[in-house]
């Protein structure tokens, strides 16, 4: 059933059938489960995003973002509405519409745009990367969820608007990259509002932190207000997408190995170019002195995390590898515990443990400091958590606490750090000014951790190999 041009007035007849009047008989046939539509043909030009047609070296036929597969994006919409069944138990006779926004354009000034970077949330359940659009995923009145059907509501083709902003994929190439059962212009969204404000209707959707504050505004703030009067019937839906983001899928670890290595490399050459003696346009560090760089990449919508720290002139002081080595050490405890059923806040303790012990062996701490004053004085010189959730953002899941349980297919960093302050007049002297910190990406599995980073160097062997080698 082809829905890619549809007259306004077409589209009040089909919304009456999501809600249980009259509907077209295929559509009534469809199975609607985790097995996307069927396949359209990618329109025969540019979308707003890669496609297999346009960028076959990237996506391969049934992609719809590098590495992941229109049946992938399916699995996850299937899984969010299994997630939504299990909160609504016991609310018989409900529909359910959850409803996600995409980003806006944000721009630096006037009609200056910066590079466009999805919502993430928005991305992972349909992997639609243009702006101002909508996803709705919608329970289908007869059926028990997790059945439902995923609808975009997209930008429509406008050729004097894409001369200058890049091509759009409209409401054809919406559906025929990325799987979803129908597609509109924007426009229309007004229509499934009108009809989501009875009773009868729950709504998923994130009313305190709209995503994009326009379409909140034009459609969305008032269908909030009227559904937040009725208890229960406004629900948020940012948690119950977190708590899927959190396990990765083996494809989303392909993608994260891409971007560990890419980064490992980045690394190694920025080592090497970094030697003393540096321009410093280049690099502001003067001889003797640390590097300590924290960088990443993101490659197909999944990002790496590292940090290490290496001398500018090539060789580590006796100080800095004293401390270097400590840090190291730490650090490597600390991966030895990425398994199964710990936990970030179980490492971040044993980590604040071992900087104490360490720091009273280098002693910058006395042995003889109290309980009561232990923590207090480590944490003053790692005044950070050991580690965070990592996937498509840096700081990835931010609502799922570090307290829960790891599992397989967590993938998490860890960054333990020693900082000795210049003026820190307690410490010896030839620690002052230094500071150390290794981080790793790492996948928890059900054996031995799997580092992401492990292609960048971290021992100071390979480390002052890296950065004494002739070009």
């Amino acid at each position: 059933m082809s829905m890619s041009r549809r007259p306004a007035q077409r589209l009040v007849a089909a919304v009456r059938g999501w809600r249980g009047f009259s509907v077209c008989k295929s559509c009534g046939l469809r199975r609607f489960s985790i097995q996307p539509a069927q396949q359209k043909k990618i329109p025969n030009r540019y979308l707003g995003q890669p496609s297999p047609f346009t960028h076959p070296h990237l996506l391969k036929p049934g992609e719809v973002t590098p590495g992941l597969s229109q049946v992938e994006y399916a699995l996850r919409r299937h899984k969010l509405m299994a997630l939504i069944q299990k909160e609504a138990y016991g609310w018989d006779g409900l529909d359910h519409t959850v409803i996600l926004l995409s980003n806006p354009t944000y721009y630096m000034s006037n009609d200056i745009p910066y590079v466009f970077h999805q919502d993430t949330n928005f991305l992972y359940l349909c992997g639609f990367q243009e702006p101002d659009s909508i996803l709705v995923l919608q329970s289908i009145p007869g059926k028990a969820l997790p059945s439902h059907k995923s609808i975009l509501f997209v930008p429509r083709r406008d050729p004097s608007r894409e001369l200058w902003d890049g091509p759009r994929s409209g409401t054809d190439g919406a559906i025929a990259l990325t799987g979803v059962d129908e597609a509109y212009t924007i426009e229309e969204f007004r229509h499934l509002v009108a009809k989501l404000k009875g009773e009868s209707n729950i709504v998923w959707y994130d009313l305190t932190k709209p995503v994009h504050t326009e379409l909140h505004s034009d459609y969305m703030q008032a269908l909030a207000e009227i559904k937040a009067r009725n208890k229960n019937h406004i629900q948020g839906i940012r948690h119950l997408v977190q708590n899927l983001r959190l396990i990765k899928s083996p494809a989303e670890i392909e993608r994260m190995k891409i971007a560990g290595r890419v980064t490992a490399e980045a690394f190694t050459e920025t080592m090497f170019a970094s030697k003393s003696p540096v321009d410093e346009a280049f690099l502001y560090a003067k001889d003797g002195e640390l590097v300590l760089l924290d960088g990443g990449c993101e490659s197909s919508c999944y990002v790496s995390d590292i940090t290490r720290t290496w001398p500018v002139n090539g060789r580590f002081t006796k100080p800095q590898a004293e401390l270097y080595q400590a840090v190291l050490d730490i650090q490597k405890s600390c991966l030895s515990l990425c398994s199964p059923g710990m936990s970030l806040e179980n490492i971040y303790s044993l980590m604040l443990s071992l900087i104490g012990q360490k720091l009273k062996e280098l002693g910058i701490l006395t042995s003889s400091i109290t309980e009561s004053h232990f923590f207090k004085a480590v944490r003053k010189y790692c005044p950070h958590h050991v580690g965070h959730y990592l996937g498509m953002d840096v700081h990835d899941t931010p609502d799922i606490s570090r307290s829960l349980p790891l599992q397989p297919g967590m993938v998490i960093t860890i960054e333990p750090g020693i900082y000795i302050p210049e003026d820190d007049m307690s410490a010896p002297e030839r620690f002052r000014g230094i500071g150390v910190r290794i981080e790793d990406d790492v996948v928890i599995t059900e054996d031995v951790p799997l580092i992401l980073s492990a292609d960048c160097p971290k021992e100071i062997y390979h480390i002052e190999q890296i950065c004494g080698r002739s070009s």
